[in-house]
This record gives structure tokens, C-alpha cells and sequence, in this order.
């Protein structure tokens, strides 16, 4: 049984879905105003592992992410302007180019990285009549009130607000108020009172209101997508650890205030990805998308695997070593895998049942470390440890076939959660090199014989990164695998 660590409770708990088979999943999609960037993917990766170990534990999941093309205000304190609308004046575009802009990207990128696409995507905008009406509902039961900015929550009428962070409505106040978090909105009653009807004129994402022209708060959008999508109560919610204090406190709120029930039984929050140790920042240049990555000669499956490589509640620090480490040990999965193919094909050799028990054993700690609050480092280990074993095994000659078949159906297991696409190396019939890959790998052969190392690993390297070739020197002569 999958047990998962729960932000609200702050433990793990078994996860029990309202409905037996099926899970109501709701992801925080992007703000589409800018290229999303490695750390932001890092998220989007770790909730598609999490969606596999669900559908691989036998449940079907409805899976709604937002897209968030109007309303988020780019300061906490609700002072500031609209993020997209803030990105389409500087391009001179329509705030929907603009959200069309990033999203393409957004999409291109998550495809590139094998992440599953969700049940829906919902665009914010085209769900405003959803978000007035959660709006009057909450007026109705008195829990907003208008200012000259625009129409907002009064926190201070929801008992539990804070809730998620552990804290209280009395504690979060004094402390922001001790904080240098936010600048006081004018006429707000409380620091942590949010807006959920921003008043503005314009034609450009405005929207006519029995409160008067604006547009939606961010925090509205989401409620109002996600139960008008997954129900009024729904299984998962997930997003950044830095939507605890504020996005998700105020999404609690607002939607439990209007239903007057549970809004999400389970609340799970990635942490965050760091850049050498670093807070990623434009400032000192170190943010990179997945095109950059790519561009640089880096698979982009390396970076999935990458990710994968820390807990999803661990903050994870990016060097490009640790990338090109990781892709390395890609390519040598990769090149396990064909291996295991061709040991597939060969003539009969001893079965021997004590390792494929072994193999089974090695599946079954593997799933065991995902339903432990999705283990992805854990897992990986024990995959690891039967590469090596059946590697070892496979040198000596001892290896038959059934095993090996063994092997790869457990691999094949392994990917439907890590998506690193092990079955295109499953085969070992391969089409012919291309004439000036060929070239290469002939060269580097000829570089190695001659004992002119550093060449050689320089033509490896460029086979690596520019035409994802791996090589791999056996007693039969190289051999490439794909990757």
C-alpha cells in the first residue's frame, strides 16, 4: 500500500482514495509568462512519478493541471500587478500570445522530459464563470469584503486558517507583520486577507462583475477549477513547498468556507532544486530551461533521471557534473539493457532459479521504496544493485536466456514509473549507424588502438552529446547503443 507524507498532518499516511479505484489528482500548473525553468521541471517530473506509482498500483487517475493566464499577482501582498499582463505589455502581445507562447514550450519540454500528459489542462480564463460564482458564494456567507483595490477574504472568519503551515491565523499574522514579507494593501483588515476580485478597466483579460470590472485572484482559480473538475472533495493536491504559506492556506480556506467541508485529504510539496548550491536567479545567471540543456548536448532523459536521483521532499542541488555523471549512468543502463537482449537471443544457457528468484526480489524492493512516500533514490538503489548482479553474471557466461528475458521484464517494469523509455534499447537487431556516426566511431576505435586516449574520449564524448551514442568496449570489439 502506498503511504504518503501528508503537509496538513505532517506525517505519512496510508493512502486511502475516496473512491476505490479511481484518484482525483490535481496538480499547480504554470504561470504562462516566462520559460519554465529546470528547477520549475524538476516539480512537473516528481508528480508524473508519483501518477505512474498510482496507475502502476492499479488506479485510474484523474489528473486536472491549471494553466494560469490571468490573476497572479506578481507580490504576495496584493499590491502589484498582474504577471502576465506585467510580460504582455513589455512583448506588445495579448496576454493570450503570450500564455499560447510559453505554454507550446511548457508542453514541447514536459514531452521531451516522458512526462504524462494530464486528464485536462484548464486555462484560468476560460473558467471565470466558475470562479464568480465560488466568489458569491463566499460573499453570500459573508467572508468577503471590498476595498478600492478589490473584493477580499477575511481571514480572520476562517478558524483553521494556517492550518497547512502548521501554524495560526493569530501566529502567521504577528510574524508577517514582524516580517519584511509584505507592503500593506491599503484598507485590508488582516496581512494574510487575500483578494479574490481584483477591480481593473481594460479590455485585455477583464471581465464585468456584480463587484465591478477586474479580473480573478490566483488563489480563486484554483479552487474553483479544481472542485469544478475533481468534485467539492478530492484525493491529491501538489505543488512547491512555497505554495504552502500563502497559495494553498488560501485555496484551503476559500474552498472549505464556501462548501463548508474537507477541500483535499492528501497535500504533497516538492522541494525546491538548487544551482551549485545556489537559489536559481537571473541575477547571477544561473537559470536554465530544458532547451539550454539540450542545446549544451545533454539528453534531456539524463535530467529526468536526475531528478529522480533526490527525494522529492529533499531540496536537490544541480551541478553539471552531476548531470553529466548521471548520464553516463544512463548510457551505461541503456547499454545493459541491449546486452540483456542479445544474452536474449543466444543459444540456451544452465537456468539457474535462484537468480531469477533474485530478479523477482529486486522488483519487488524496488515498488516497495516507491509506496514508501515515492522513494525514487531508494528504488533506483535496488535497480542498480540487479544491474550489477546480472552484469556479473552475464561476464562469466553464466547468464541464460530466461533470465535475461527475467531482466528485462523487470526493466520494462521499472520504466512504466521512471519513464526513461528503457524499451527502444530492448532489442538487440539494430539498424546500421548513419555513414558520418560510422566515421566516428570508427575513429575513436582507430584513436584507442593507437592508444591516443584523450582523443578518444573526446570523439566519445562528442558521440555522447551531439548524436546520443554510447559505446561500450567488450572482448568482441565496441559496441553502440542509442541512447
Amino acid at each position: 500500500m502506498l503511504r504518503i507524507y501528508n503537509t496538513l498532518t505532517r506525517k505519512k499516511q496510508a493512502f486511502r482514495p475516496l473512491h476505490d479505484d479511481k484518484v482525483g489528482l490535481y496538480t499547480c500548473g504554470i504561470t504562462a509568462y516566462y520559460y519554465p525553468h529546470i528547477g520549475n521541471m524538476r516539480k512537473y517530473v516528481m508528480d508524473d512519478v508519483l501518477k505512474r506509482v498510482l496507475m502502476h498500483d492499479g488506479y485510474t487517475v484523474e489528473h486536472i493541471e491549471n494553466v494560469t493566464d490571468v490573476g497572479h499577482l506578481a507580490g504576495d501582498a496584493n499590491t502589484t500587478d498582474d504577471k502576465m499582463r506585467v510580460s504582455a505589455e513589455k512583448q506588445q502581445k495579448t496576454m493570450k500570445q503570450v500564455a499560447e507562447f510559453y505554454f507550446d514550450i511548457f508542453r514541447n519540454d514536459s514531452e521531451r522530459l516522458d512526462i504524462l500528459p494530464p486528464t485536462k489542462f484548464l486555462f484560468a480564463s476560460e473558467h471565470i464563470g466558475e470562479m464568480l460564482e465560488l466568489i458569491g458564494k463566499l460573499d453570500a456567507r459573508g467572508y468577503l469584503y471590498k476595498i478600492g483595490s478589490g473584493m477580499y477574504f477575511d481571514t480572520s472568519k476562517f478558524r483553521s486558517y494556517g492550518e497547512l503551515t502548521g501554524s495560526t491565523f493569530k501566529r502567521l499574522n504577528e510574524q508577517l507583520r514582524a516580517g519584511a514579507r509584505v507592503e500593506r494593501v491599503e484598507g485590508i483588515k488582516n496581512i494574510t486577507d487575500f483578494a479574490v476580485w481584483r477591480f481593473a478597466e481594460g479590455k485585455d483579460m477583464i471581465w464585468d462583475s456584480k463587484w465591478g470590472r477586474g479580473f480573478p485572484g490566483w488563489h480563486i482559480e484554483c479552487s474553483a477549477m479544481s472542485m469544478g473538475a475533481l468534485g467539492e472533495q478530492f484525493d491529491i493536491h501538489t505543488g512547491g513547498v512555497d505554495h504552502v504559506a500563502i497559495h494553498h492556506s488560501n485555496e484551503i480556506a476559500q474552498s472549505e468556507a464556501a462548501t463548508g467541508h474537507k477541500f483535499v485529504d492528501y497535500w504533497v510539496h516538492h522541494e525546491f532544486l538548487v544551482v551549485n548550491g545556489q537559489k536559481m536567479s537571473k541575477s547571477i545567471g544561473n537559470v536554465y530551461t530544458v532547451q539550454q540543456i539540450i542545446d549544451m548536448g545533454h539528453n534531456p532523459l539524463a535530467l529526468r533521471l536526475f531528478y529522480m536521483s533526490g527525494h522529492y521532499r529533499q531540496m536537490l542541488n544541480f551541478t553539471f557534473e552531476a548531470l553529466k555523471n548521471t548520464e553516463n549512468t544512463l548510457g551505461g543502463i541503456y547499454a545493459f539493457i541491449g546486452r540483456m537482449a542479445e544474452v536474449k537471443n543466444t543459444k540456451k544457457n544452465v537456468d539457474a532459479p535462484e537468480f531469477r528468484k533474485r530478479v523477482g526480489e529486486a522488483r519487488k524492493a524496488f515498488f516497495k521504496s516507491l509506496d514508501d512516500d515515492i522513494n525514487t533514490p531508494e528504488a533506483l538503489a535496488h535497480m542498480h544493485a540487479l544491474v550489477n548482479e546480472a552484469n556479473q553474471r552475464a561476464a562469466s557466461g553464466k547468464l541464460s536466456r530466461a533470465e535475461a528475458m527475467a531482466v528485462i521484464k523487470a526493466m520494462l517494469d521499472f520504466d512504466e514509473v521512471l519513464g526513461l523509455r528503457f524499451a527502444d534499447h530492448a532489442t538487440a537487431n539494430k539498424a546500421p549507424l548513419e555513414e558520418d556516426i560510422q566515421k566516428l566511431v570508427d575513429a575513436r576505435e582507430a584513436a584507442r588502438k593507437a592508444k591516443d586516449f584523450k582523443k578518444a574520449d573526446e570523439i566519445r564524448d562528442v558521440l555522447r552529446q551531439k548524436h546520443h551514442i554510447t559505446l561500450e568496449d567488450t572482448p568482441g570489439g565496441v559496441k553502440w547503443h542509442k541512447a
